[in-house]
């Protein structure tokens, strides 16, 4: 799998907890924590390696719009995992203060990842070879499944 695939397959993931999350009710208490873990270590794993490995080769491999796009997307990582995330562990899973941070925190991913998939993937596919995209996704394979041995 080459790392376009493996970043679009760890979106479509998270983004499908963050629907199922949505979808819960105030009452659903232990599959709110449930699903909050799970998103909570697949967005770990992802956004490791999206920042040590695949964000580092696409901004040496573009120019001044791809270095800002790096930039950006580093600090929307910062904002999901820093900000709204721990806000989100720290509400109480049966509140609608954690419905609407839940929400708060859907809306964030889904607009980074469909901004990546429209417009740092695409630049990606033109600036790297069809052998360092699927070398940069065997390297980040390998990095994903020892963050989540370590986080499960």
């Amino acid at each position: 799998m080459d790392a376009i695939q493996l970043l679009k397959a760890d979106h479509k993931l998270v983004k499908g907890l963050l629907a199922e999350l949505a979808e819960t009710s105030t009452r659903a208490t232990k599959k709110r924590a449930d699903l909050l873990h799970k998103i909570q270590v697949n967005l770990k794993a992802h956004t490791t390696i999206e920042e040590e490995i695949f964000y580092p080769a696409f901004k040496e491999a573009g120019k001044k719009e791809e270095a800002k796009m790096y930039f950006e997307a580093l600090e929307e990582h910062r904002a999901a995992e820093d900000l709204v995330l721990p806000d989100l562990l720290s509400a109480d899973e049966g509140s609608e203060v954690f419905s609407g941070r839940a929400k708060v925190l859907k809306e964030l991913i889904e607009h980074h990842a469909d901004e990546e998939e429209k417009e740092m993937f695409k630049d990606a596919k033109t600036l790297m070879s069809k052998q360092q995209l699927n070398e940069l996704g065997a390297k980040m394979e390998q990095r994903k499944q020892k963050i989540l041995r370590e986080l499960n």
